[in-house]
């Protein structure tokens, strides 16, 4: 297989990093891009670009489609993996908090999307892959506006996959489980300063020892972010790669839950352990 030009963003740690150095593996040609470039030292080291980029500055993101394409003439894959987790009640959550947690989960990787496209389609090719979660299909207490981000972008990325067919586009969205990341660290933190205190702490401290036991992201269990890096390889190596991939632990357990119960059977075993 030819060689694919690919630009990674969030590839500092978790996900991100971990597909970096998977697709450098398999012989593509990857640019990393985060605002920790310090972190990003590994795929320097393995062939790869590492570019300083905030996903919420237009520069940043202008000046790393400029520096691929300036370098490499083209761009074959953009995996859309830079993302913020945001916990605390809808009531209590500040609406500059929810906006800044939308511009990096849905309208960053929208922006970028709009600055490949014009070149994948000169090309007639090319695969955007938008890392969501199973939050993107379902929802818990206490994280409104992260799972909203994931919905939208869901929604954008099957406009988007309908849209770009016809011009030789593809358009995948992966849906991880439990990865173990560093990724909810602060989700303790943020459940107790916004909601500790208030109507909603009760639900906002056991959600919080949740968060901090070892059955959560922290479980020997978890899926290893290079699982995730495995299947987005194979998708954008596919001949014709399915719209979504389902990958990691409890990943389809929770999504066949949610598809399974009505509305109210899934809000009582969710909530019914945090009240």
């Amino acid at each position: 297989m030819a060689a694919k030009v690919c630009l990674i963003t969030g590839a500092s740690s978790g996900i991100g990093h971990a597909t970096a150095l998977e697709l450098l593996r398999a012989g593509h040609v990857v640019y990393g891009a985060a605002r920790r470039v310090g972190r990003m030292a590994a795929i320097d080291e393995a062939g790869g670009r590492a570019l300083p980029v905030d996903v919420t500055e237009e520069e940043h993101l202008q000046r790393a489609v400029r520096t691929v394409l300036d370098e490499q003439g083209r761009i074959d894959v953009l995996v859309n993996n830079a993302g913020a987790v945001l916990h605390g009640a809808v009531e209590d959550t500040p609406l500059t908090m929810a906006r800044d947690e939308f511009e990096v989960n849905l309208f960053a990787p929208a922006r970028l999307v709009q600055l490949v496209l014009p070149h994948m389609r000169r090309q007639e090719s090319g695969t955007i892959v938008n890392v969501s979660s199973v939050g993107g299909e379902l929802a818990f207490p206490l994280g409104a506006w992260y799972y909203a981000s994931k919905h939208a972008l869901e929604a954008f990325s099957d406009t988007l996959r309908m849209e770009t067919g016809p011009f030789g586009i593809d358009v995948v969205v992966i849906q991880p489980g439990i990865i173990r990341t560093g990724f909810e660290a602060e989700t303790p933190r943020q459940l107790r300063e916004i909601s500790g205190h208030g109507a909603y702490g009760v639900m906002a401290e056991a959600m919080a020892r949740v968060a901090e036991a070892p059955a959560g992201h922290q479980s020997d269990q978890a899926t290893d972010p290079a699982v995730v890096a495995t299947t987005i390889r194979q998708a954008i190596e596919a001949d014709r790669p399915q719209t979504r991939y389902v990958v990691g632990w409890q990943a389809e357990a929770l999504l066949n839950l949610r598809r399974t119960l009505s509305d109210r059977d899934f809000d009582a075993a969710v909530t019914g352990p945090l009240t």
